[in-house]
């Protein structure tokens, strides 16, 4: 049985954000190669046009939609499950794991200081969140995307605690 995140004395819950791991960082980017892919394997079979060149294309078309159409899913699911999601409350937040179970919970009073990197390209895009504690191993994920909401939450959180 999975525990809940409620309960943890954590205060009043402002949100709950996707996160992820190294496997989803790099699922993200095999889906932008995969992509890229498609678009070029069209573009070839639209210049060379070999024999049933529309349904080779028909069929690459419907295994990418089929494709994104998973994803899509899988993410309605782990949200609604509550799969790698960051929960902020007013004094701290908890991460649970791949399988919806608290990973970690960190108090804002446990915080030595936060550190942040990020990096974008064509292929990934991602933040990458590292929280020190005193006497505690440093907990960190990753919040893919741009600009994730998780990073705004984190930030207005940790400057109201007066932690940089």
């Amino acid at each position: 049985m999975r525990q809940g995140v409620d309960g943890l004395g954590l205060g009043e819950r402002l949100g709950s954000y996707p996160i992820a791991g190294v496997g989803g960082a790099l699922a993200q980017m095999a889906q932008r190669v995969g992509l890229v892919l498609y678009a070029v394997l069209i573009i070839c079979l639209a210049a060379i046009t070999p024999p049933a060149a529309f349904a080779k294309g028909a069929v690459m078309t419907a295994v990418v939609f089929a494709l994104f159409g998973l994803i899509r899913a899988w993410r309605h699911m782990s949200a609604r499950s509550g799969l790698r999601r960051c929960h902020v409350y007013t004094d701290g937040l908890v991460v649970t794991s791949l399988f919806g179970g608290v990973r970690d919970a960190v108090a804002w009073s446990e915080v030595t200081v936060v550190n942040r990197s990020s990096g974008a390209s064509v292929f990934m895009t991602f933040h990458r969140i590292e929280i020190a504690r005193h006497g505690l191993r440093p907990l960190a994920f990753l919040a893919l995307g741009l600009k994730p909401p998780v990073v705004d939450a984190l930030l207005s959180q940790l400057a109201k605690n007066g932690i940089r």
